[in-house]
């Protein structure tokens, strides 16, 4: 049911709205709607804890999905929210936006309202408990071999494997802790955040955050998702955009080869040349000063304990190789749910439409569900970003059944199937 207007509220149309974007006629104004209300965040977005550009991609629309899916407190937000409120939508207007397909929203709101009730939301901290002991025993490991076996060529081999595993499972789960889905207070969840992100791995947790909210928000989004930024340098990404840049005769790399030096240049690459520089860029400009101690303690102790055992050019080949390793581990698990799928421009359609263009799974097993740290649930996972992952095989039974009901097509695939269509 629609409540009636407040006393002097001023009422608006969507037209209106969607000409506060920031870039139509209304100049750098930018509005949104929430639950039928209507916010100016045209200066809080420089001060939204998520950073301005996820808030930016949704000016001049209505968020109302994405405002519940990624605020686990949603009484504490209401309170930034409301001096922000400019107004009401017209008594006339609908609820759901023209471009987004109203039964299907209500719909996928009603099976949030279920997940709710399920519980499904709630997480298990035991299971999170048992990942974590799992990583540090991984990581105790590595430097026990070394240092019980020495350093020649098999125990050196063993133990990055054992480094690399123990890594890209942390990875996994700082994850889940950026999401918000390993503890029910939100502190917690940021304070284990900032030890596995920054301790564990070496990187910035507020760094994190900042770029993954943007993706989840709107995946596979020109402009809006920073995972495919890199086009149209390095690649090209989507099938829209090589078309674009062939007319528009932008050739930065050759393209036509790009299946050729993809497996060179991106997975074992991109942590220890690009990761390393933008996390510890973005945390210096930024100010993340918490977040830069504690990842200076990432690099006292790993270079202090396995320095003890190792010469230099081993510590230093030893460091590359295995963050080499973890970036091919993480690059292909985490673009074989997206790349394949569509990349284009926002064109505003609904929060369940959004996710399944962008998004694919993998199949269910032990060994990929622990493999890609449950990212094989791709679809589940952006659709309720904050549930925890040992949750997602409960729901997708629902996810399926509504995407049936709508005609949305719901891709699940074998695992060297997402891997072979990543190339493609």
């Amino acid at each position: 049911a629609i409540s009636a207007p407040a006393a002097g509220m001023r009422r608006f149309t969507w037209e209106e709205i969607g000409q506060r974007s920031g870039r139509g006629p209304a100049g750098q104004e930018r509005w949104l709607v929430i639950h039928r209300k209507v916010y100016d965040i045209s200066h809080f977005c420089r001060r939204h804890p998520g950073g301005a550009r996820l808030l930016v991609s949704h000016a001049g629309q209505d968020a109302t999905d994405a405002f519940v899916a990624f605020h686990v407190d949603k009484m504490l937000v209401s309170k930034y929210l409301k001096p922000l409120q400019i107004g009401e939508l017209a008594p006339d207007q609908p609820s759901i936006e023209p471009t987004k397909n109203e039964m299907l929203v209500k719909d996928f709101r009603e099976l949030r309202a279920t997940v709710e009730r399920m519980g499904l939301l709630e997480p298990n901290q035991l299971f999170f408990f048992l990942l974590l002991a799992h990583i540090l025993l991984l990581d105790i490991a590595a430097w026990l071999m070394l240092f019980y076996f020495g350093t020649s060529l098999l125990p050196f081999v063993f133990s990055l494997l054992l480094l690399t595993i123990s890594q890209v499972q942390a990875s996994w789960l700082q994850h889940d802790l950026g999401h918000l889905s390993v503890f029910r207070k939100t502190k917690w969840n940021h304070l284990l955040h900032k030890f596995v992100m920054c301790h564990l791995i070496g990187a910035s947790a507020k760094w994190w955050t900042l770029l993954h909210s943007q993706h989840h928000a709107k995946p596979n989004c020109f402009n809006k998702d920073p995972d495919i930024d890199m086009h149209p340098f390095l690649f090209t990404l989507g099938k829209k955009f090589s078309v674009e840049l062939g007319i528009k005769k932008k050739k930065y790399m050759p393209y036509n080869h790009q299946h050729k030096y993809f497996f060179i240049t991106l997975p074992p690459l991109l942590f220890p040349t690009y990761f390393h520089y933008h996390t510890f860029y973005i945390a210096y400009t930024k100010k993340y000063w918490v977040d830069l101690a504690w990842m200076l303690t990432f690099y006292i102790r790993f270079f202090y304990t396995y320095g003890s055992l190792l010469g230099t050019k081993s510590l230093l080949a030893y460091y590359f190789i295995f963050r080499m390793l973890e970036s091919s581990w993480f690059v292909w698990v985490s673009q074989m749910n997206h790349i394949p799928m569509d990349i284009d421009y926002d064109k505003n359609l609904d929060w369940m439409s959004t996710q399944l263009q962008a998004t694919c799974n993998v199949e269910q097993s032990l060994f990929n569900d622990w493999f890609t740290g449950h990212l094989n649930f791709q679809i589940e996972h952006h659709l309720f970003p904050t549930m925890p992952r040992h949750n997602y095989w409960k729901v997708a039974p629902l996810v399926k059944s509504l995407c049936a009901k709508h005609g949305l097509e719901y891709q699940c695939k074998p695992l060297l199937t997402a891997f072979a269509d990543i190339v493609q």
